[in-house]
């Protein structure tokens, strides 16, 4: 599999040039969607004759990374390192602001190690992304029912990770759980709990990917801010051990709510957060 980014660190050069087409229809969403749906179109027919693999799927991701480039993002990722650093899987958690984190990380980790995703159910029913996301062998959650998604992932996960796929998790326990201010309240401790069942390391990802709005109709498919800046850190690995994870967890927490200080993203007061579930 080709291996699209060699070092630590990657930054969209700046000498990218934006597309014709972005540049003279730029003010609107389409520019950038249509090129989207033509890589998730092309995706899905993989998926449909059973070809969805994971090279595919780290190809398709870079394709839309440079969409994006092309359509005036810019695009910052850091800490690469620290996932070649770890032997075999890891639990991936991170923050979720967007679609864009969803579809970009495949790229960045798939290259170096087997990933698939924690969705929610409906991911792999839908008639659209349903294809792509089952191919993926993804671990299915609720999102509504705590208690049955606890069991789910310490079920289905530690299977995914015995057959050497890392899984990444956005542990945001709402029902609509993607948004622009982090809050720790709502930031659960699932991730944590599967490393600790499975004995494989945390790295923990921070993300700011409001470039790609949601929106009212469509909520996938907002508003494009070309003004916004992308970026993704990953930060060292975390180690879990068997039935603790608490203090594991906190700094999990501590290194995204500082990576998104740095960035300018509104992070939720300290007195309004919660013990994780």
């Amino acid at each position: 599999m080709q291996n699209f980014f060699t070092g630590d660190y990657y930054e969209t050069p700046s000498g990218c040039r934006r597309f014709l087409s972005d540049r003279l229809f730029g003010w609107t969403r389409w520019s950038f969607y249509v090129r989207f749906f033509r890589v998730i179109l092309r995706s899905k027919a993989l998926a449909e004759k059973g070809a969805f693999d994971q090279e595919a799927l780290a190809e398709s991701s870079y394709t839309i990374l440079r969409d994006i480039e092309g359509c005036g993002g810019r695009i910052t990722v850091r800490g690469l390192d620290n996932i070649r650093g770890v032997d075999g899987p890891v639990v991936f958690v991170g923050n979720h602001m967007s679609t864009l984190e969803a579809v970009i990380l495949p790229c960045l980790i798939a290259p170096i190690k087997p990933l698939s995703f924690i969705v929610k159910e409906k991911l792999v029913t839908g008639t659209f992304f349903g294809p792509i996301m089952t191919a993926l062998d993804p671990v299915t959650v609720t999102r509504t029912d705590p208690r049955k998604d606890l069991n789910a992932v310490l079920t289905q996960g530690p299977e995914k990770i015995a057959a050497g796929r890392s899984l990444v998790i956005f542990p945001q326990a709402t029902a609509r759980a993607r948004s622009v201010i982090f809050n720790p309240a709502k930031f659960n401790s699932l991730g944590i709990k599967l490393a600790s069942r499975t004995g494989v390391p945390v790295i923990p990802v921070a993300l700011k990917t409001d470039f790609w709005g949601d929106g009212k109709a469509l909520h996938d498919f907002g508003v494009i801010r070309r003004g916004e800046p992308v970026h993704f850190e990953f930060g060292e690995p975390v180690c879990v051990p068997p039935g603790r994870g608490k203090q594991e967890h906190e700094a999990v927490v501590r290194f995204i709510i500082s990576r998104l200080e740095n960035w300018g993203v509104p992070v939720a007061e300290a007195q309004e957060a919660e013990k994780p579930v």
